[in-house]
């Protein structure tokens, strides 16, 4: 199965990536990771998007999907794939069909902004070990201070306020009318994000089915 996964920053996608992934066994691409593998290996499209990356620029979308492409070829896709991050707007979507990469499939994660602002700006990250917290659904036994090293908790830049309504109208501008698009051709199944991963994740395994 090809699968679209899209829902907003903070709607889980990742986790119910992995879920797909070991449902169907088939691997999770995010065109994020595949560009800076391609520098790292120093492929002729990895250069080509280099100079873009190095310059501080987006990378056209046209050496994106070629190097999604190679990457959709490899014996690992050949039973299916999820897409997680791409594509991010209309003309990608477009540009995607028109390279022959067919999709079966366009699952979204629906959580509603104020729930996203919620999870997202309760988030604390230990700053010695990693850790992660949740000033709601997961704090630490001592606010602002690491259960497993003792070190600071501290907020992501990612995860302040501002920063997540700034990425929030960017999705609803670029990204959403991804919906429209893809309802259009029949392929859309919008999976409504709950309070529990696990009846999230229940509810995508069932959408794969519809």
């Amino acid at each position: 199965m090809k699968l679209i996964l899209l829902g907003a920053p903070g709607a889980g996608k990742g986790t119910q990536a992995e879920v797909i992934c070991n449902a169907l066994n088939i691997p999770a691409i995010s065109t994020g990771n595949l560009l800076r593998e391609a520098v790292k290996n120093g492929t002729a499209l990895g250069m080509e998007a280099k100079t873009y990356m190095d310059g501080g620029k987006l990378v056209p979308d046209e050496i994106v999907i070629n190097i999604l492409k190679e990457r959709l070829a490899q014996d690992d896709c050949q039973a299916g794939f999820i897409l997680d991050g791409f594509p991010r707007t209309v003309p990608q979507a477009e540009t995607l069909s028109q390279m022959g990469v067919e999709i079966d499939k366009v699952l979204d994660i629906e959580v509603p902004d104020e729930k996203i602002m919620q999870r997202l700006s309760g988030r604390r990250v230990c700053e010695g070990c990693g850790a992660s917290y949740h000033l709601d659904y997961k704090p630490s036994k001592v606010e602002g201070v690491c259960d497993k090293c003792g070190a600071k908790t501290v907020q992501r830049k990612d995860d302040h306020p501002d920063t997540i309504k700034e990425r929030l109208q960017v999705y609803h501008a670029q990204t959403e009318p991804l919906k429209d698009y893809y309802q259009q051709t029949g392929k859309l199944v919008v999976v409504e994000g709950q309070e529990e991963v696990a009846e999230t994740s229940a509810l995508t395994l069932k959408a794969l089915e519809a």
